[in-house]
Parts: structure tokens; C-alpha cells; sequence
């Protein structure tokens, strides 16, 4: 079975603790959580005691982990999720990869060297002073006078500007209005 047919997908009704090992929940009762359905993502990521993301580096995900300031395991499935584990291991840094075998798996071994290099091993603390940066930055451009709320800002001017040509403008910009609105 190859990684991309294995993973989760929460339309199919397969159990989604099935995909775990034989008595792993077991094993780690003690040590850990695992969530079998929808979880607060935002929430645990900004738990002081998150050390670290295996993220299936989703743009909303790599997101949420940069403005928590938590560290990555990259494990992308498809599409642009591959594009963007490059850029987070090899562009700024604030994430590892693990390595695949030949058949198309990270073996446990492989993800246990992961998982205790980012918490514990040097190449882990580099990447989290990376995050450290890259926190404050993301915090800098949401502020009130920072870039993403400048942008955002204009761009609710310029869809203003547009909705008295637009023929439906009052089903679609109302809503906008008032969701984006500063205080």
C-alpha cells in the first residue's frame, strides 16, 4: 500500500484508528493524545506545550504553525502540499522531512529519528529559532498597521469601488462588508 493510499480521509467510513499499529494506542497512552476526528488545530497550536507539527503542509496549516511559532514534521499526500514541504525544509527552514523507503513509506524508525531530532537534536533548536522569526514576522504583518492588514484593508476599498458596477452586488459584498470591517 503506498503513503498516498493510506492516509485518512474523513469521507470514507473506514475507522480512523484502524490505520494505527496493533496496540499503539496502548503504548502511548501515557505519552500522548491522538484525536480520531476533528480537533481545535489552532487551539493546540498555540498550547504551550506543543513541540512540534507533522503537518500534511496544507497552506492553512503551515500557516497556523508559523504564527504559533511551532516547528514542522513536513509529510505531504499531493498537489501543492510537495511545493510547499520543499520551501518549509530546504527554503526557510523550519521543518524536517522524513525519508521514504522504496516502497513509499516512512518507516517508524525513520519518524522516531525525526520526531527526536526536531525536539531534542541540534538541528531541531536552529529550526526553532527559524520559527522564532518567522512568529514575530507573522505577528508584525497582522498587527493593526501591519502589511497583511494594509492589504487587506485596500482590497475591501477596492471591492467597494467595484460593487456599485457589479449587477448582484448586494448578495455577496454585505456579507464581505461586515466580516472584514476594522474596529
Amino acid at each position: 500500500m503506498s503513503a498516498m493510499s493510506s492516509y485518512y480521509d474523513s469521507q470514507n467510513n473506514k475507522e480512523p484508528l484502524s490505520f494505527l499499529p496493533l496496540g499503539f494506542l496502548d503504548r502511548t497512552e501515557e505519552k500522548g493524545l491522538v484525536v480520531p476526528s476533528w480537533a481545535p488545530q489552532m487551539e493546540i497550536l498555540g498550547h504551550g506545550s506543543t513541540g512540534g507539527f507533522l503537518t500534511h503542509c496544507g497552506w492553512n496549516s503551515v500557516l497556523e504553525s508559523i504564527a504559533n511559532g511551532v516547528p514542522m514534521i513536513a509529510w505531504p499526500l499531493y498537489a501543492e502540499q510537495r511545493m510547499n514541504a520543499v520551501l518549509l525544509t530546504e527554503g526557510i527552514n523550519v521543518a524536517l522531512r522524513p525519508t521514504v523507503n522504496q516502497k513509499g513509506v516512512v518507516e517508524r524508525e525513520e519518524m522516531a529519528k525525526v520526531i527526536k531530532c526536531l525536539m531534542k537534536g541540534d538541528q531541531g533548536l536552529i529550526i526553532r529559532e527559524e520559527m522564532s522569526k518567522y512568529k514575530d514576522a507573522a505577528a508584525k504583518a497582522v498587527s493593526e498597521s501591519g502589511s497583511s492588514t494594509k492589504a487587506l484593508s485596500q482590497l475591501v476599498v477596492k471591492w467597494k469601488d467595484m460593487k456599485s458596477n457589479f449587477p448582484y452586488h448586494h448578495l455577496i459584498f454585505t456579507k464581505f462588508e461586515s466580516a472584514l470591517t476594522f474596529q
